[in-house]
């Protein structure tokens, strides 16, 4: 009888256990960046928030250092269900969704406040909704500071200096539209081929944040980085609406308040991260150039004109962000 029991408690308990796993969601995330990097560290929070406020029913799996592919090949991912969020540049993301590109344009923010004021207010979150036509849902931004040049052999101190120089970018129409106003010649190249191709001299430099500057090493193949700050392209954290169709109202609130949670984190994280970055491209020899940034957004407001005549519709909104 005693044994008989026992039998039928633990099956009480293995039925329970089972329920309770069955109960369990895993969101695999993936994203390109190394473990080290701010932005890693970020959703690390993310994680950890979405744990707690689900009571570890809703779990986070992170696939980082482009394990499952490119930011645009992850994306082509969520889109068709098989991983559920990322992490990719708001440049990228205009490839898919055109407001977006708004945020690309340069010299568009005054500051780091006003930057925010206006990511995290009724602009941004309105960009965000607009991939769910997409199945891109935007969750919210993280912070990846200003981009600046950084090149191999010659010192951009104006505008000037970059005429006749192979510059690598994004492949992103208004990145390109951007170097190509300043001088240079843009020259859009894979992020993971960039480093053999400064050292062997196919490009003359780039164009990124500190972190990334660093984390990257190209800190090793540069002299030179200029702290132009030409534009302020902010990272979004993204959910394939296959998934978030698939969650109750309560898990989308989870999910929503722990990416707004960790994108407050992430903000310090990256501040943390920038002063690490230059600390260390310094002691390594690199010269860090504060330029006269009015000469090169005045070289560049050609962009901005021409985006206003290739999108009307979202002219628009660069004049409200602006305003604000």
């Amino acid at each position: 009888m005693k044994y008989t029991w026992i039998l039928i408690l633990s099956i009480v308990i293995s039925v329970v256990s089972c329920r309770k796993e069955e109960k369990v969601k895993v969101l695999n995330l993936a994203h390109s960046l190394p473990r080290t990097h701010p932005v890693h560290k970020g959703i690390l929070s993310f994680q950890s928030a979405l744990d707690q406020k689900s009571g570890g029913t809703l779990k986070i799996k992170i696939f980082p250092d482009g394990q499952l592919g490119s930011e645009r090949e992850v994306l082509e991912l969520l889109q068709i269900g098989s991983v559920a969020i990322t992490k990719v540049s708001a440049a990228i993301m205009s490839n898919f969704v055109p407001e977006y590109h708004v945020l690309g344009v340069p010299y568009l923010f005054r500051d780091k406040e006003h930057q925010f004021q206006v990511l995290e207010g009724a602009i941004g979150k309105s960009i965000l909704e607009k991939g769910d036509k997409f199945w891109l849902r935007g969750l919210c931004y993280y912070d990846a500071g200003s981009r600046s040049f950084y090149t191999k052999s010659k010192a951009i101190r104006t505008p000037d200096d970059l005429k006749g120089l192979k510059i690598r970018v994004m492949n992103n129409q208004m990145s390109i539209n951007m170097v190509n106003a300043l001088g240079a010649s843009a020259t859009p190249m894979a992020y993971g081929e960039l480093y053999t191709a400064i050292q062997q001299g196919v490009v003359d430099g780039a164009e990124n944040n500190p972190p990334s500057f660093v984390s990257s090493n190209h800190y090793e193949v540069s002299q030179f980085y200029t702290l132009d700050q030409h534009s302020a392209v902010p990272d979004v954290l993204l959910i394939s609406t296959k998934y978030w169709n698939k969650l109750s109202s309560e898990e989308q609130q989870w999910v929503q308040e722990a990416a707004d949670e960790s994108s407050q984190a992430q903000k310090e994280f990256w501040k943390e991260s920038v002063e690490e970055s230059m600390k260390k491209a310094r002691s390594a020899g690199v010269e860090i150039i504060i330029p006269d940034k009015s000469l090169f957004a005045d070289r560049s407001k050609s962009v901005l004109e021409d985006f206003k005549r290739e999108f009307p519709e979202l002219s628009t909104i660069v004049s409200q962000i602006k305003a604000q």
